[in-house]
Order: C-alpha cells, then structure tokens, then sequence
C-alpha cells in the first residue's frame, strides 16, 4: 500500500510541476506548485522524514500564500487570473535542464558516496530539528502562527470589497435624470 501512495503522490508532483508550465494564470501557477510540494512533502512523510515532510508542507504552503496575497494586492490583473504565458526561451531552457539533468545524474552515479559512521539517533526528527533551528525551535513555531495571522490580516485589508465588486455611482436623487 505504501508503494501504491508513493508513486501516486510521485505522479501528482510531477504531474502538478508540470502543469505550473502549462496553466495560463499566475494563481493558477501558484496552486499547482503548492500541490507539487505538498505531494513531495507527502512522499517524505511515507520515507518516515516527519520533520521533513511537515516543514516542506508548511514552509511550501506557507509560501504560496505569501505569493498569492501579494498578487491580489499588486498586480493589474485580478488575482493573477488573466492570460499569460510561463514559457520564456524555451531553446535556452531546454538545454539547461538537459545539460543540469546529466551532471545531476553523472554526479549521484560517479561520486563515491560516504559510509556512515555510527548508526541513526533514536529519534531522527528530534535530532535533525535540534540541528537545524537548535533552542529557536519553540520561537519559529510560534512565530509561525503569527506570520499566518498577519498574511490573513494583509489579505483581508488589501481586499475590503471583495475581488469583483465595484464602486457604484453614487445615488442621485428622486426625479433627477443623468445628463
């Protein structure tokens, strides 16, 4: 069942990743790429990288939201709903991601990978968290709420009329007619 989940979560990431080329939308761009990352924070949540996958989770969706809140309050079109095109130079791209791919790859087969020494700490997760934040841990989970409050907040100022709604004419008075 694990290997069933883990190719279907590796299906929507790739799936998702590439439909963030294909959508004509900024916010539709950012919805895929959240999915993508979520399904690949999944995937590290099946390999038993708890830490991981939620950071990957959290950090990723997190980030789209940010990315979302400053399209609805910056930019010309609605949301970042209006047609447009993510491919730029395709040629140059192309060859960027082949001539990436191939080092990529020549790399993880050529290099000599390391044997490790000892064996893994009896609790994984606790241990790479205490590696990467140390004693701050307890400060950046409560930061974190606080961040998402003020995204919320932001969004909800930069839009006091809701998306579509437009200020109408103000009223004229009975029995006056519009020149």
């Amino acid at each position: 069942m694990t290997v069933v989940v883990f190719v279907a979560l590796a299906l929507v990431a790739v799936a998702s990743g590439g439909a963030v080329f294909r959508v004509n939308s900024m916010a539709r761009a950012t919805f895929a790429l959240a999915l993508s990352f979520v399904a690949v924070g999944g995937e590290l949540l099946l390999l038993d990288l708890g830490y991981l996958g939620a950071v990957t989770v959290l950090m990723m969706v997190m980030e789209m939201a940010i990315m979302a809140v400053f399209m609805i309050m910056f930019m010309m079109n609605p949301a970042g709903l209006m047609p447009m095109s993510m491919l730029h130079n395709r040629r140059g791209a192309r060859v960027i991601a082949v001539v990436t791919f191939v080092v990529l790859a020549a790399g993880s087969l050529l290099v000599p990978w390391p044997t490790r020494p000892g064996g893994p700490s009896a609790d994984p997760t606790r241990t790479l968290g205490e590696a990467i934040m140390g004693s701050k841990m307890l400060v950046m989970m409560a930061v974190s709420a606080v961040l998402f409050a003020t995204m919320i907040s932001a969004l909800v100022l930069a839009t006091a009329r809701g998306r579509y709604d437009r200020p109408e004419s103000p009223a004229r008075p009975e029995g006056e007619e519009a020149s």
